[in-house]
């Protein structure tokens, strides 16, 4: 299932890549009151990282957090991402070390990291073994949800030392959120299928940020009772559960409208497949409260200026 959602990452300019979150990092200080340690945080995979001064060659191997690092101001710090880490454009600029996934553990020591951080997936748990064992500190972090996002944010900062900065990233993206949800408050919330592939059939499950996305802009995902962020389905269960719209890139949606199996779904028939910016919405970084807005505007038009 992730090789799928990876191709769809591919194709949408990435869908980031539920386990325990990592804990408060300490900051140890000397007698004099100085930073001299920005100590120790529990990741996703469980394992504990203990920094002794904040990091200066960042391999980050997961889109989020390349996005994430660049809006805390680390940027220049990174000597290493993956292909499909395109956004902010400054990140063209930092070398491309190939997958996120199974990544080249050759290529990614080669950049010299003193920390390296990935997504924590089980494809990724062989990798991050290796990595310390080579003596690299990893950090795993798994940002499926907006809760997850925060958390993340968070962490990071602390990594950086910089809470200050972490903190008003995420309150910059709740405030978007809630004026968001505030201006879709009360309206009718439409049936949504979000379709994520095509063959199989992926739709987006509410496991994802993007149903939670969804609900924020005044929808409703008729697959959100289903725990997994994404899952495969039948054209057949689509018909039954009879959405009001469609949300897909724009490629998912021309072969949608041009397949004669869909035109049993009604929302095709009656043309209510509506494009998503999948630039926009495709991971769960920090333009989520740009996302949000998007999603808002197709499901409700003239909710949101």
């Amino acid at each position: 299932m992730h090789h799928r959602i990876s191709s769809f990452v591919a194709i949408v300019a990435a869908l980031a890549l539920l386990a325990c979150g990592p804990r408060d990092a300490s900051v140890v200080r000397d007698s004099a009151g100085g930073r001299v340690a920005q100590a120790v945080i529990r990741d996703d995979f469980g394992d504990t990282i203990v920094f002794a001064r904040a990091p200066q060659r960042i391999v980050s191997l997961n889109p989020a957090t390349t996005e994430l690092f660049f809006a805390l101001g680390a940027g220049g710090r990174l000597v290493g991402r993956t292909r499909y880490d395109l956004y902010p454009a400054a990140a063209l600029a930092v070398p491309d070390l190939g997958n996120g996934m199974r990544p080249n553990l050759e290529v990614v020591l080669g950049a010299r990291p003193d920390l390296v951080v990935l997504y924590a997936s089980n494809e990724n748990r062989d990798a991050a073994t290796r990595l310390r064992a080579a003596g690299v500190p990893t950090l795993t972090l798994r940002i499926d949800s907006i809760a997850q996002f925060r958390r993340a944010v968070v962490t990071l900062g602390r990594v950086l030392g910089d809470t200050m900065a972490a903190r008003t990233l995420v309150d910059s993206v709740d405030r978007t959120l809630a004026r968001v949800r505030t201006a879709t408050q009360g309206a009718v919330r439409p049936a949504t299928f979000w379709k994520a592939w095509d063959s199989p059939v992926i739709a987006i499950g509410g496991g994802s940020f993007l149903t939670e996305l969804v609900d924020i802009a005044g929808g409703r995902n008729i697959y959100g009772d289903d725990p997994r962020p994404s899952l495969d389905v039948t054209i057949e269960d689509v018909v039954r559960r009879d959405p009001d719209v469609v949300l897909a890139g724009p490629e998912a949606a021309a072969r949608m409208r041009a397949a004669p199996a869909w035109r049993a779904l009604r929302a095709v028939r009656e043309g209510r497949v509506l494009i998503v910016d999948t630039t926009l919405v495709g991971r769960p970084g920090v333009r989520l409260g740009e996302a949000a807005v998007s999603l808002a505007r197709l499901l409700h038009p003239g909710s949101l200026p």
